[in-house]
């Protein structure tokens, strides 16, 4: 049994996809980029920026399921430049407690939605 969860903070999927499926107490969320719910227009001024956006924008998805960020247990970040690691990581990082923090991988990918620098998944547990 899977429960769709779409959160009516976070911008409207841009593709055929929901933002996260809830199967059990596992939540899987949708590949995340730096759409400004508000306005619907991409942060992109700086590298911090898009992160911080990123993550603002799964933090409400795993709201809308009764999470947040110390739910994940896994996260899985694409990039566009391996250049920007150190910048993205430092905003990452900031949005978990070191001891706890979920494991992860970041790759280097040719491209992304849009165009953008960094996109987010991640699997969180109730």
């Amino acid at each position: 049994m899977k429960t769709i969860i779409n959160a009516p903070e976070a911008p409207a999927p841009v593709g055929p996809y929901n933002h996260s499926v809830l199967a059990g107490n596992t939540l899987y969320v949708s590949g995340q980029i730096a759409i400004d719910q508000n306005t619907g227009q991409l942060v992109m001024d700086t590298i911090e920026n898009e992160t911080h956006q990123v993550m603002k924008n799964m933090g409400f998805i795993l709201k809308a399921a009764g999470m947040d960020y110390e739910n994940i247990v896994k996260c899985s970040i694409f990039v566009s430049d391996m250049e920007n690691y150190g910048r993205i990581n430092a905003v990452y990082a900031s949005y978990f407690n070191e001891a706890t923090a979920p494991a992860r991988e970041l790759v280097q990918v040719a491209n992304l939605p849009r165009y953008v620098n960094v996109e987010v998944s991640c699997i969180a547990v109730k």
